[in-house]
């Protein structure tokens, strides 16, 4: 559904994305990983038509992002990471605007907004402003004006940001129920829980490259199951172990602070580049 082949992007001098390769299939969520500045966004924009790579090529199903702009543009509903909602207009009415961007007519408008009212539980603020909405009700109004037009891809693109923990949830069981419908979901995030827990395939950026990619499960395999966070000298330091009994048997003979956990993705990411996942 999403191709992405050699794809380079430079900003005066300053190379954002340096040759990225993948595949992304039909009905897959897929979470994009990085710290800021590794290129996530621009990855998201070039592919959404709001920039033009340096070089290589990506497609939308089976679409050419640049040579068959409008048409792959069709394919896809974007959730950008700040919400861009007119605050003056209701809950209806932006999506009515929407659908209007992408020449429904006006009965399908209005059906379909009754639709996702109902999908995303928020038919009775239909007529309220958006402005009155709390943030995880704004969110919920951001994906459904971005599946107005029935998109076969959707970009979330820090979809839960700034959100407490309790409607970040509300928010992965729609953007689950979302996937289930059929939808190819692709997924940018800061919450490293948030991909563990949603995404089939997990790929980590870092300064402009794909440096690990693989199900969530087999790269959190790849370290071990369990973890012990050491203090010493001042300084913390992780060990991994294959097993339970494996990590006892380092807890005994240790001396000092430590933690024993289970492994995390933040531990995969912090092993291929030593660096923290940071918003």
């Amino acid at each position: 559904m999403i191709r992405i082949e050699k794809l380079a992007k430079r900003f005066k001098g300053v190379e954002a994305l340096k040759g990225v390769s993948l595949r992304v299939g039909e009905g897959e969520l897929f979470a994009y990983l990085g710290p800021n500045g590794s290129g996530k966004t621009t990855t998201i924009k070039i592919l959404t038509g709001l920039a033009v790579p340096t070089s290589g090529d990506a497609w939308l199903h089976g679409f050419h992002v640049e040579r068959d702009g409008l048409q792959a543009k069709r394919q896809c509903g974007l959730v950008p990471q700040n919400i861009n909602l007119d605050n003056e207009l209701t809950v209806a009415e932006n999506l009515h605007l929407h659908g209007k961007l992408f020449q429904m007519p006006k009965k399908e408008r209005g059906a379909k907004i009754s639709e996702l009212l109902d999908y995303i539980e928020l038919s009775e603020r239909r007529d309220s402003p958006v402005k009155s909405l709390s943030g995880g009700m704004r969110r919920r109004v951001m994906i459904a004006r971005a599946l107005m037009h029935s998109p076969r891809i959707l970009f979330l693109d820090e979809p839960t940001a700034g959100l407490d923990p309790a409607i970040r949830r509300r928010i992965w069981s729609l953007v689950k129920k979302i996937q289930q419908s059929g939808t190819t979901i692709f997924l940018t995030t800061h919450y490293i829980e948030e991909a563990e827990f949603l995404a089939e395939r997990v790929a980590f950026l870092d300064e402009g490259r794909i440096v690990a990619l693989d199900s969530p499960q087999s790269l959190m395999a790849g370290l071990g199951a369990w973890a012990m966070d050491v203090i010493a000298d001042g300084e913390m330091r992780t060990l991994y172990f294959r097993s339970r009994e494996e990590a006892k048997g380092q807890v005994s003979r240790h001396e000092g602070g430590f933690s024993l956990r289970r492994v995390n993705l933040e531990d995969v990411f912090i092993s291929v580049t030593g660096k923290r996942v940071l918003p």
